[in-house]
C-alpha cells in the first residue's frame, strides 16, 4: 500500500495539499528543531521564606508520616500528641530510675543527687503524678484514635519516638553535666578534695552511661533518614514512570523546565530526607534544652536571661533576611553542577562519536563553559557566605563575654560560688545555641530550601505530566485496528505543524509503508500512534499498547543480563533457554550466547554488540512477546540485504500486522522480501 502524497523514489517532495477521504493529506516537513532544557522565567525568580516554600515542604514530606488528603494540621496535631506521650513517658522512666537507684544505692544519692531525689520525691506525693498519669492516657487513647493512619506508618512512627526519648535523656544530661562541673569547679575554688574526686567519678559514670545512648541515638537518626528516603525515591520513581510523565519531562517535550529530573530523585530526595530529619530533630533538642538551661539560667540572672533572649532575636532576623540571597543562589548551584555533570556523561555515552568526528576541541569548549557557570555562580555563593561568616564569628565569639562580664560581680561581691559562673557560662551556650538555629545553620537551610524548592516544582509537574500549550489535543481511542482520522500532528512546543488532516485506515493483516525525504516527520507520525506526541486534533483509533511493539532505528539497550535484553519489556518469560536459543537462531545470532557466556552475563551492550547486531537482538523480541502490531521505525538500517530480507520473511510468518517508516531506499528491498 503507498500513501498517496508522499513522493515514489527519485520525485521531489511537493507542496502540501489535500485529498478526499480515501487518501492522506500530508504537510512538507521540516527538520525538528530538538532543544536542551532551559531554566523557566518562572524558575528564575528569587526564592524567599514563603508561603509557597512551606506548602511544597508539607506535600513532600507529610506523605510518609500522615495521609495529605487529611491536611497538615493532622499531621502536626499527631507529632504534638506523640511529643506529650514522650514527655509522659519520660517522667515515668525518670522518677523509676531515681527510685530504683535510691534504693539500691542510698549513699551515692544522699551524698551526689541528694536534691534529684528529693525533687522526684516531690513529685510523687503530689498532683503532679496524677496530672501526669493522665497525660499518659488521654495520649495513648487519641494516639489509638489515630491509628487507622498511623497503622500502615508503624515503622516510622515508633522510630521517632524512641529519637524524642533519647532526646530526652541526652537534654536531662547536659543538665546534670552543668551541675556536676558547678560542683567540680567550687571544689577546687574551696580546696575540698573529697568532693571533687567524688563528682569527677559521677561525670565518669555518667560518661560511660550517656556514650552508648549517643551512639544508638546517631544510628536511629541515619537509619530513620535512610528508610525515608527509600520510601520517598519509590514515590518519585512510580510518578514518574506514571504516563510515561518521564517522556514528558525529556529535553524534546513541552515541559522543559524541569532539568535534571534525575538529579532531583537521586541527590535532592537524599539531602531533603536526611536534612529535614535533621532539622526536626535539632529544632526538638533546641527547644529541651531552651526550656531546661533558660530555668537553670533565670535562678542564677535574671538580666542575663532577657540580654540572651533579645540578643537571640536580633541574630536570628539579621540571618533570615541574608539567607534569601543564599536560597537563589544555591538553588542555581545545583542546577548548574547537575547540568556539568551530565555534559560530562553525555561525553562518555558518545565517546566513539566524538572520536570519529574528531570533536574534541567543541566538546572540551561545552563542558568548559558548562564548569565555567557553575564557578561563576560558586564563586558569588562563597562571598555571601563570607559575609554571613563575618557575621556568625562575631556573633558567636563576641557572647562568650558576655556572661562572665555579668556573673563575675555577683561572684566578687561573695553572692554566688565560685562553680556558678561556668554552670552560667555553659546554661548561656546552650540556650545561646538554641536561640541561634537559624543564625548558625543559615548556609544549610538555604541549600535545603533550595531542594525542596527543585523537589517542589518536581512534583507539581509530575501532578500534571501531559500539559502542553495546545488548546486541543489528539484523542487515542482503543480498538483492534489501527487508524488515523483527520490527525493534525504538532511539534510539543507547538512552534511548528508536521502533520495536517491527516486520514488512513490500515485493513486487517494489511503492511503499511511509509516513506519520504529524511526529517520530514515519519518518526513524529508513529509518536502520535504510540500516544507520545498529543500536541493537535484528530482522532488516532489502535489497539491496547501492550498489544503493540515499536521499534526504533537505534533499539534500546536496558542495563541487564542478555535473558533480560531479549524478553524486554515484558519483566519475566516463561520461555526456557532452549526456546531462547531458538530465536536467536531465527535472528541469525545464534553463536551469542556462547560468545557473551550465557543469557545470564551482564556487558555493556551498547559497546559489546553492533549496531546490526542490537537491530537483530529487538526483533528477536518481537518473536518473544508476539505482539499484535508491529510499528518499526528504520528498525534494520545497519542489516545487509540478506539478513534484512530474513527477517521479514520471518516476521511475515508470524501473521500480524506491520506499520513500517523508512526511506525511498527501502522499498524495493521490502518489496522484493514480499
Amino acid at each position: 500500500m503507498h500513501l498517496q502524497g508522499f513522493p515514489q523514489e527519485g520525485e521531489e517532495f511537493g507542496d502540501p495539499f489535500r485529498v478526499t477521504s480515501d487518501t492522506i493529506s500530508y504537510a512538507s516537513l521540516a527538520t525538528l528543531r530538538l532543544y536542551s532544557p532551559q531554566l523557566a522565567p518562572s524558575m528564575q525568580t528569587e526564592f524567599n521564606f514563603d508561603k509557597q516554600l512551606w506548602q511544597r515542604f508539607i506535600k513532600i514530606a507529610q506523605p510518609y508520616w500522615y495521609p495529605i488528603e487529611k491536611g497538615s494540621s493532622g499531621f502536626f496535631g499527631v507529632l504534638g500528641i506523640l511529643l506529650l506521650f514522650v514527655v509522659t513517658v519520660v517522667f515515668f522512666l525518670l522518677i523509676g530510675f531515681t527510685l530504683a537507684g535510691h534504693a539500691i544505692f542510698p549513699g551515692f544519692f544522699e551524698n551526689a543527687a541528694s536534691g534529684l531525689y528529693e525533687q522526684v520525691n516531690s513529685y510523687v506525693q503530689s498532683p503532679v503524678l496524677l496530672v501526669i498519669l493522665s497525660l499518659f492516657i488521654a495520649t495513648s487513647l487519641v494516639l489509638l484514635w489515630q491509628r487507622p493512619y498511623l497503622g500502615p506508618r508503624w515503622k516510622q512512627w515508633s522510630l521517632l519516638g524512641l529519637l524524642l526519648v533519647l532526646a530526652f535523656v541526652v537534654t536531662f544530661a547536659n543538665v546534670s553535666i552543668s551541675f556536676i562541673f558547678r560542683f567540680i569547679d567550687t571544689a577546687l575554688n574551696q580546696r575540698e578534695e573529697p568532693i571533687f574526686w567524688r563528682y569527677l567519678f559521677v561525670y565518669a559514670g555518667l560518661i560511660v552511661t550517656a556514650i552508648p545512648i549517643l551512639v544508638i541515638y546517631r544510628y536511629i537518626r541515619l537509619k530513620l533518614s535512610l528508610i525515608w528516603r527509600e520510601w520517598l525515591t519509590r514515590h518519585f520513581f512510580r510518578r514518574y514512570f506514571a504516563n510515561r510523565a518521564y517522556y514528558e519531562l525529556d529535553s524534546n517535550a513541552a515541559n522543559t523546565e524541569i532539568d535534571n529530573p534525575d538529579q532531583r530523585i537521586t541527590e535532592d530526595v537524599r539531602l531533603f530526607t536526611s536534612v529535614t530529619l535533621s532539622f526536626l530533630l535539632d529544632i526538638l533538642n533546641s527547644i529541651l534544652d531552651l526550656i531546661s538551661f533558660t530555668a537553670l539560667l533565670y535562678t542564677i540572672s535574671k538580666p542575663l536571661t532577657v540580654g540572651l533572649l533579645i540578643y537571640a532575636f536580633v541574630g536570628t532576623s539579621i540571618a533570615i533576611i541574608t539567607g534569601r540571597r543564599l536560597i537563589k543562589l544555591n538553588f542555581n548551584q545545583l542546577r548548574l553542577e547537575a547540568d556539568f555533570r551530565y555534559g560530562m556523561v553525555h561525553i562518555r555515552d558518545n565517546a566513539e562519536s566524538i572520536a570519529f568526528y574528531r570533536g574534541e576541541q567543541l566538546e572540551i569548549q561545552q563542558v568548559t563553559n558548562r564548569l565555567w557557570k557553575a564557578v561563576r555562580n560558586f564563586d558569588l555563593l562563597i562571598i555571601w557566605q563570607a559575609f554571613i561568616d563575618i557575621f556568625q564569628y562575631g556573633y558567636n565569639f563576641f557572647t562568650r563575654i558576655v556572661p562572665y562580664a555579668i556573673i563575675a560581680p555577683l561572684y566578687f561581691a561573695g553572692e554566688t560560688d565560685f562553680g556558678t559562673i561556668g554552670q552560667a557560662v555553659f546554661a548561656f551556650s546552650q540556650v545561646l545555641s538554641a536561640l541561634s538555629i537559624i543564625a548558625n545553620q543559615i548556609q544549610e537551610i538555604s541549600r535545603f530550601a533550595a531542594g525542596v524548592n527543585r523537589l517542589g516544582a518536581f512534583d507539581e509537574v509530575l501532578d500534571h505530566p501531559t500539559q502542553t500549550e495546545a488548546d486541543q489535543q489528539i484523542v487515542t481511542e482503543i480498538d483492534s485496528r489501527v487508524a488515523l482520522n483527520n490527525v493534525t500532528l504538532l511539534t510539543p512546543n507547538s512552534e511548528q505543524t508536521l502533520v495536517e488532516h491527516l486520514t488512513v485506515t490500515l485493513q486487517a493483516q494489511e503492511p503499511l509503508l511509509i516513506v519520504g525525504s529524511s526529517g520530514c516527520g515519519k518518526s513524529s507520525l508513529l509518536r502520535a500512534i504510540a500516544g507520545l506526541w498529543t500536541n493537535g486534533e484528530g482522532t488516532v483509533t489502535r489497539p491496547d499498547i501492550n498489544q503493540m511493539l515499536f521499534l526504533p532505528q537505534r533499539p534500546y539497550m536496558l542495563l541487564g543480563t542478555l535473558r533480560e535484553q531479549l524478553i524486554y519489556p515484558q519483566p519475566f518469560s516463561s520461555l526456557n533457554d532452549e526456546d531462547l536459543q531458538q530465536v536467536l537462531e531465527q535472528v541469525n545470532l545464534r553463536s551469542l550466547v556462547e560468545r557473551m557466556g550465557g543469557l545470564d552475563v551482564v556487558r555493556d551492550w551498547p559497546n559489546v554488540l553492533s549496531l546490526g547486531e542490537q537491530q537483530r537482538l529487538a526483533f528477536a523480541r518481537i518473536l518473544i512477546t508476539r505482539p499484535t502490531y508491529v510499528i518499526l521505525d528504520e528498525a534494520t538500517s545497519a542489516l545487509d540485504v540478506v539478513n534484512e530480507k530474513r527477517l521479514y520473511q520471518t516476521l511475515q510468518s508470524l501473521g500480524g500486522h506491520l506499520y513500517q517508516r523508512g526511506p525511498p531506499s527501502q522499498l524495493a528491498c521490502l518489496s522484493s522480501a514480499g
